[in-house]
Formats: C-alpha cells, structure tokens, sequence
C-alpha cells in the first residue's frame, strides 16, 4: 500500500518512538521487556493504515502486538491510528520491512502471524513476493513458537486459492478455511479498511487459519 507523498511524516513518525519503536534490532529475543510482560505477541506483515492492528490490541489485552509497515506515508496513518486509540500500552510498531523479520525476531519471539490483504502479485514471475509463498512461509516458520499460526484474509480469490496450496505443501495443518468469512461473521472479528471497502461491496472475503506442525 502507497499513499501520496507526506513530507511531514518522517519527523512525526520519529517523534513517537514509544509507538513505533527506533532500532528494533536491538529487541530481537527481548520483547517482552519492551512491553514489560511475558503476554503472546502477535505481528501483522503490512499493517497498512492500522485499523486491523489497533483494534485487535484493544479488543485484547492480554496479548502484545505489533504492526509492522515499510513506507512512511502508511506508518503515519497507522500511527496516527494508535495516537486516537490513547495508544494502546500493548502496541507497537516497527517501519521496517517484512521480509527482513529475521533481523527482529528470533526463534520463539512470535506466537502468531497475521496477513491482510496483502498485495497478490498476480504474475507468475513475482510468485516469490506473495507473503504466503514458501519462502516466507519459512521465514514464519523461524520466529514464532512451535505450532505456532498464520491467519490470513483477502478478498482476492486467485492469490487465497494459491495460499491454500502453498500452505497444503509447505505442511501446515489448515484449521479454519472461509470462502464469505461475513455470511457467518465471527463475533471477534476486527476489520481492516480494506475488508469494509470490499464488503460493503458485496465481494466475499476469503480467510484461512493454519498451523505450523511439529516436525519429528
């Protein structure tokens, strides 16, 4: 996701390192002393505008999160998102960007992965960029604690079809799968603003639930 340049971004985003915190190497296997407990931490790759992420720490909070977005002018959004929240003391967020997540978590750092409707890179030549291809699938694999989960929402059928065959392969055992996950809406379900778009709408959204199995 890009939005129209915002100069100002840069320094309001630096001005709040309580929220999005500055050299988040430098936390990798510490982050419960960031949040000061030993709480789960969820992270969602490409929090976009942050709806998702704010409301998920709000209706939570007994779980850490974290939001992680690469480009200025969405991080302010998010940001700006958290600040309207009374930023939640169980969220944080990192501009940084998603295919590096080795350089901030280690093994066991992360209970849970989110995706929301991330880019589908429709060309068979960018396979390798969707954020369920095998690649990152192993990069999930690496930080999050064993059995741990990826949750996944789209309303793009061509890229949930390729996620549920990437997953099936990869060996994740898939624990919920939903085709028009709003037919049946879970009462714990937090929107993001591109879920409302497309839903109100009428497009179906597709939403999966797997895990990660223990290896022999």
């Amino acid at each position: 996701m890009r939005l129209r340049n915002k100069p100002w971004a840069t320094d309001f985003i630096a001005s709040h390192p309580n929220v999005v915190i500055p050299n988040p190497e430098e936390h990798i296997g510490k982050w419960q002393a960031v949040f000061g407990n030993d709480n789960p931490l969820h992270i969602e790759v490409g929090t976009g505008k942050g709806q998702f992420v704010t409301g998920m720490a709000l209706q939570n909070p007994d779980i850490n999160y974290i939001g992680i977005e690469l480009y200025d002018s969405v991080m302010v959004c998010a940001l700006e998102k958290a600040i309207a929240a009374n930023t939640p003391a169980n969220l944080r967020l990192l501009k940084v960007n998603g295919a590096d997540l080795l350089t901030y978590f280690e093994k066991g750092d992360v209970a849970q992965v989110y995706l929301n409707f991330s880019d589908p890179w429709p060309k068979v030549r960018h396979a390798k960029r969707r954020l369920t291809h095998e690649g990152f699938l192993k990069l999930y694999e690496s930080i999050l604690v064993d059995e741990g989960e990826v949750h996944f929402k789209t309303d793009n059928r061509g890229l949930f079809e390729y996620s549920l065959m990437s997953i099936s392969a990869y060996g994740m055992l898939l624990k919920d799968v939903s085709l028009d996950l709003h037919v049946n809406m879970p009462v714990d379900n937090v929107m993001t603003e591109y879920e409302e778009r497309f839903s109100a709408k009428g497009q179906p959204i597709y939403r999966l639930e797997a895990k990660f199995q223990t290896k022999a």
